[in-house]
C-alpha cells in the first residue's frame, strides 16, 4: 500500500481503526455518539521513529493528533512521544 504522506523526523502516519457501532448489551449507537478511535494501525513513520513500524496498531494520548484526509483516506499523525502503547 502506498501512503500519500512522508512523516518527517519523530512522527508516524496511521489510519483510524472502526469504531464501534454497537454497544456491549446490543445498542445500536448513532454516528455522532460513536467514541473516536484511540487505537489506530500505523502506515508510515519516520526516521527517528525507534518504536514502532508500519503494520503496528498503535494507542495513543487524547487531543494530540493530526487529522487529515488525501484522496478520500483519513490519516492520523502523531508525535512517536504521544504513543502510550501497541497492542498485540
Amino acid at each position: 500500500m502506498s501512503v500519500p504522506i512522508q512523516p518527517l523526523g519523530d512522527y508516524v502516519v496511521a489510519e483510524p481503526m472502526e469504531a464501534a457501532t454497537k454497544t456491549a448489551s446490543g445498542l445500536y449507537l448513532p454516528g455522532g455518539a460513536q467514541e473516536k478511535p484511540k487505537v489506530v494501525k500505523v502506515v508510515a513513520a519516520g526516521k527517528d521513529v525507534k518504536a514502532v513500524k508500519a503494520g503496528d496498531q498503535i494507542i495513543y494520548k487524547g487531543y494530540s493528533e493530526t487529522t487529515i484526509k488525501v484522496e478520500g483516506t483519513e490519516y492520523i499523525l502523531v508525535k512517536e512521544e504521544d504513543i502510550i502503547a501497541t497492542v498485540k
